[in-house]
């Protein structure tokens, strides 16, 4: 029997096929017809995998969570094998990571994700729904606060604003958003911005920067705070 021409279609191949075209051409250019041609296939035989838009689209966002790197939470992120077992011994190991240095590694590659794919930032921000890899993210920053000795509802808090943190920092870049024409910052009417035509050409920079010192102003605040928790009688 001769080999098919186009190889066979599997939620991966779609998924990857997907998450390419969103990266190119923004959320707005996924639609079945557009991606059966991408895929040299028939619109309907694409509604084998998956059922909806909005059905791929979840699948989508996860495998971009799946980028994020959760090794930092150790045994909460990856299970803890048999007693005696070296891999079990080592995730085990990962529990003494101090929150601070687990928020900050786990922050930053997952911006790293999302920066590699900004056009799925908008769906990616509604929450992790039933996306099992954004469920298992949620479950490691969770357990790993909880077992560092934060109360559950305050750990429940600083997963939302490490997320609400890292995502909005990832929807748009700050310094690309003033036009690198010099004539636009009159002084009369922005004495302070005589050099922000300026700041597009230093775009990783700025918005590198921006990052990092709003993450350390954020863990050195919740430093403080878990301080004063210990401080209670």
């Amino acid at each position: 029997m001769a080999r098919p021409r186009t190889p066979l279609l599997s939620r991966e191949r779609i998924v990857a096929a997907a998450l390419q075209l969103i990266d190119a051409e923004g959320l707005d250019a996924l639609s079945t017809r557009r991606l059966a041609t991408e895929l040299s296939v028939s619109g309907p035989s694409l509604y084998n995998h998956f059922a909806t838009k909005d059905e791929l689209l979840d699948a989508v966002v996860d495998t971009v969570i799946g980028e994020v790197d959760l090794s930092m939470f150790g045994s909460v992120a990856t299970g803890i094998a048999a007693e005696g077992d070296a891999a079990g011994e080592a995730a085990a190991g990962g529990r003494e990571t101090p929150w601070p240095d687990a928020l900050r590694d786990w922050a930053r590659s997952y911006r790293a994700a999302l920066a590699a794919h900004p056009n799925i930032v908008p769906v990616l921000a509604q929450g992790p729904g039933r996306r099992p890899n954004a469920l298992r993210l949620a479950d490691a920053v969770f357990g790993h606060l909880v077992d560092a000795g934060w109360p559950r509802g305050q750990a429940t808090r600083i997963g939302a604003l490490m997320r609400y943190f890292v995502t909005g920092s990832a929807l748009a870049s700050f310094a690309a958003g003033f036009p690198a024409d010099a004539e636009v910052y009159d002084a009369a009417d922005y004495p302070h911005l005589g050099e922000a035509h300026r700041l597009a050409g230093h775009r990783g920079t700025v918005d590198e920067g921006a990052f990092d010192t709003g993450l350390e102003a954020l863990l050195d605040g919740l430093a403080l705070r878990f301080e004063r928790l210990a401080e209670r009688p």
